[in-house]
């Protein structure tokens, strides 16, 4: 259960950066706990969220889809407005409930056309959430994102959740794309080296502050400062100080703050390489 009130918002940062995974679509990011529907890519609750997220330092977002809707809100967010790049995809936890995978990629590979559409992503594997039957949907749904992202000249963001291994022998079987994100970072020190071996950019969340979170720290220390990104994953984990809030944008600078402070990097060099990481990552906005 989130806080009713609104998290305090941040300092500007010294440097602007960018929040490289987010979902405005889902309405708890604009203080609802009910069941809405999904807000209008110009509603006044999105600019105001995006708005908060300049003057936090936070000037540019990749809004992020989960099915085919939200890829294509995504999509349209990004056109109607020049701080966000889209990522469109099926996540894991998807792919084992559709009656027609193949329909449902082949409506993302058409999102993936598109020139405001960035990446492919969220797609993986999630072995917390999907029992053993639903496995083969979702590793056969990864390999279709791998290819579509592949052949439309794409970055793959990948949603890994107990499932590294899997994961990294798929991407060597198939072929990784030239850019893949690893969202949400929550793998260990063995999982960054590997990750940092194949060149694969690490994007850390606000659970990287939480106090028992020693294993992302661990994994932010050896993780090239080159190939390093921060997120929301907003509505979810809203980082220290502002755990049990919901999460947006502009607190997307808390992480950027705690990541510098434990790495022990001047602030503005710090962000000013966030900045670079992340158009490495997804392109010019």
């Amino acid at each position: 259960m989130y806080r009713s009130e609104p998290a305090p918002l941040p300092e500007p940062l010294p440097f602007p950066i960018a929040d490289s995974h987010t979902h405005f679509d889902l309405v708890d990011v604009f203080g609802s706990e009910e069941e809405l529907p999904t807000p209008a890519p110009d509603a006044p609750e999105v600019l105001a969220r995006l708005a908060e997220a300049e003057a936090a330092g936070v000037a540019r977002v990749v809004q992020v889809g989960t099915d085919v809707a939200s890829s294509g809100w995504a999509a349209a967010l990004a056109d109607a407005d020049a701080r966000v790049l889209a990522a469109a995809a099926l996540h894991p936890n998807e792919a084992p409930r559709l009656a027609d995978l193949d329909a449902a990629l082949s409506a993302i590979d058409e999102l993936a056309a598109l020139p405001r559409v960035a990446a492919l992503g969220e797609t993986g594997l999630d072995y917390f959430r999907t029992d053993e039957a639903g496995r083969a949907a979702q590793q056969r749904s990864f390999r279709a994102h791998i290819e579509i992202a592949k052949r439309r000249g794409k970055t793959l963001v990948i949603h890994d959740r107990d499932a590294h291994e899997d994961v990294l022998s798929i991407l060597d079987a198939e072929g990784a794309p030239d850019r893949v994100v690893l969202h949400c970072f929550s793998g260990d020190f063995a999982f960054a080296k590997e990750c940092a071996r194949r060149g694969f950019y690490m994007s850390f969340a606000g659970n990287v502050t939480f106090k028992n979170a020693q294993n992302l720290r661990d994994a932010a220390s050896v993780a090239p400062a080159e190939l390093v990104l921060v997120e929301t994953d907003a509505p979810f984990m809203a980082p220290i100080p502002v755990r049990g809030y919901r999460n947006h944008p502009a607190l997307v600078n808390y992480t950027a703050r705690f990541l510098a402070e434990y790495l022990e990097r001047d602030l503005e060099a710090w962000c000013e390489r966030l900045w670079r990481n992340t158009e490495a990552a997804f392109g010019d906005w």
